[in-house]
């Protein structure tokens, strides 16, 4: 059965802050899930805390709401127990660069076979504006008052030295780009890593709308660039301070997770037979009398 986007709403309404950036994000995903032809039910929204957080309660699929900084490792056990379902994970850049940072790490050199939509504000937004990994030097907040004194973690050169295998970046404005991002990430065999620039409206006055369309370069209107080479991919991050969009990395040739480990059943650990006759289970128990 042919899906829309629509199929993927629910009768949740979103309460973030009006023109936030998040609602433009949760559109991208419904209509990339419907673009890929997949139902409700192939879909699980693994989110984290923030803000951003919210955005696996208002998706039409699977969803779970984990603990700060934990939405990796949530999502890279639900793809182990059925690699039948198409999991993203999400959050916000202190979700994931901050105390989750370790796990995004290890997410991307294990390679995977997950989306992980990181909505970048550059500030930590529910606990009303203080200072995250991704804000500028000299940032003015309520835990900065005389400007940071941190450099920003420049997260798309880092993921790229890790080995990432798929590494995106795009604007919350452009949802045709950033649909088509997401899109290619599911797609993609691997860990997709896509960081989605998304204005906080109400706490972040520095980083606004205007400020980005100023300063994004779209990769597109670069003349020769190559998503699949990765030393001019470094290159131009570091050319355009990660003021990017569009694909910025791919490698193709690398295995994905589920392709290399031993033992792993073609049949999803969800859908198996798990249940064992009581001889069988006696025995088990004996083992730790």
């Amino acid at each position: 059965m042919t899906t829309t986007f629509k199929d993927f709403r629910n009768n949740v309404k979103p309460n973030w802050c009006p023109g936030c950036g998040d609602f433009s994000v949760q559109a991208a995903i419904q209509r990339a899930a419907a673009n890929v032809g997949l139902q409700p039910d192939n879909l699980a929204v693994v989110s984290g805390i923030g803000c951003s957080g919210r955005i696996s309660g208002y998706i039409n699929s699977y969803g779970f709401h984990g603990i700060h900084g934990r939405s990796l490792p949530i999502a890279q056990g639900v793809k182990m127990a059925n690699r039948d379902l198409t999991v993203i994970a999400s959050g916000g850049d202190g979700d994931g660069f901050a105390i989750g940072l370790g796990h995004t790490i290890h997410a991307i050199r294990r390679n995977i076979d997950i989306t992980y939509i990181v909505m970048d504000n550059q500030i930590y937004g529910l606990t009303k504006g203080q200072t995250s990994p991704r804000s500028d030097a000299g940032f003015v907040t309520k835990s900065t008052p005389e400007g940071s004194i941190e450099s920003s973690l420049s997260i798309m050169e880092m993921a790229i030295s890790a080995g990432a295998t798929f590494v995106a970046q795009s604007f919350s404005t452009d949802l045709k780009d950033l649909t088509a991002l997401i899109e290619a990430g599911m797609n993609h065999k691997g860990f997709s890593l896509i960081n989605v620039f998304s204005p906080c409206v109400t706490y972040n006055k520095v980083n606004t709308y205007d400020w980005f369309k100023q300063n994004l370069t779209k990769l597109a209107t670069i003349d020769g660039y190559d998503p699949h080479n990765r030393e001019l991919a470094m290159q131009t991050l570091m050319k355009h301070n990660s003021l990017v969009t569009g694909l910025i990395y791919q490698n193709q040739e690398q295995k994905s997770y589920q392709e290399v480990i031993k033992g792993y059943s073609e049949s999803p650990l969800s859908k198996q037979e798990l249940a064992i006759d009581e001889d069988e289970f006696n025995k088990l128990v004996a083992e730790f009398m």
